[in-house]
């Protein structure tokens, strides 16, 4: 890896949407950016993911990342949430995937675990472990753009291991062939009914 390398993080939701930028130079890491993008003001949530895809899409343009890390969605009892979180990660994981930029997808609890060693470590912890690692001077009111950021670091250190946790695209082909079984089992909503 004798070149520069950026990482962008996402951890993305239908309230914030956090994200962190980090830039490798020779192994050696250093912070570029990290922000929100504040959707609790809007209604309506097809309009969330517009807003989602078309901000991944500016981040893309703009900081010009090799990779992309994301934070899974977790297993929660709440149905719609987690309906709702699952989009907002696949809207995220489109706009990289157009982009033609792999996209790796990382657990809560690995990234935790790469950030500060411990998998259930609060995110105020995993905040501070990333102040120190990336000399941040101060940290944001809310966290989710440090689990952004998170994302992006969890990914720097699993970079080249054959044992990565997360599951990793590097387009829109090598998507339906990773889940090409999943897709040909997948009942077809429309046989048998009338689509005019």
């Amino acid at each position: 890896m004798e070149h520069e390398k950026i990482i962008l993080g996402i951890d993305p939701g239908t309230t914030i949407m956090g994200f962190g930028l980090i830039k490798i130079v020779k192994k050696k890491m250093s912070f570029l950016q990290l922000n929100e993008l504040q959707l609790s003001k809007y209604d309506d949530h097809y309009l969330k993911l517009k807003l989602i895809f078309e901000r991944t899409i500016e981040l893309i343009d703009t900081y010009n990342p090799d990779e992309i890390a994301i934070e899974a969605p977790f297993f929660g009892k709440n149905v719609q949430s987690m309906l709702k979180l699952g989009r907002a990660q696949g809207v995220a994981m489109a706009a990289g995937l157009s982009r033609e930029i792999p996209v790796t997808e990382y657990s809560p609890k690995k990234i935790k675990m790469a950030i500060t060693g411990n998998g259930n470590a609060s995110k105020e912890q995993v905040a501070k472990m990333l102040q120190s690692l990336l000399s941040l001077k101060t940290l944001p009111k809310n966290l989710d753009s440090t689990d952004g950021l998170a994302a992006a670091v969890c990914h720097f250190y699993n970079m080249g291991r054959a044992d990565i946790v997360g599951k990793s695209y590097t387009g829109w082909a090598a998507f339906v062939k990773q889940n090409e079984t999943r897709v040909k089992k997948a009942p077809n909503p429309l046989k048998g009914k009338n689509t005019l």
